[in-house]
């Protein structure tokens, strides 16, 4: 997974991650969280835009892990 998003195939991948990490588990590790944090704080704003559409479209469970980021 990439740390900067360039492409919604790369919103599109972490999106798959997470909604298979939560499909095995109750809840995020805590490196995936960090990850995708640094993937908020450095990648542009239309692809984090995006990112956050998309995780409450097709996990919302997962919003409460960057809410404070958004």
């Amino acid at each position: 997974m990439p740390y900067r998003w360039k492409t919604k195939v790369d919103v599109d991948e972490t999106i798959v991650v997470i909604m298979n990490v939560l499909d095995k588990n109750p809840d995020l590790p805590n490196w995936l969280i960090v990850t995708i944090i640094g993937s908020i704080a450095d990648s542009d704003k239309k692809m984090v835009k995006y990112f956050f559409k998309e995780v409450e479209k097709n996990v919302p469970a997962a919003l409460k892990y960057f809410e404070s980021n958004q």
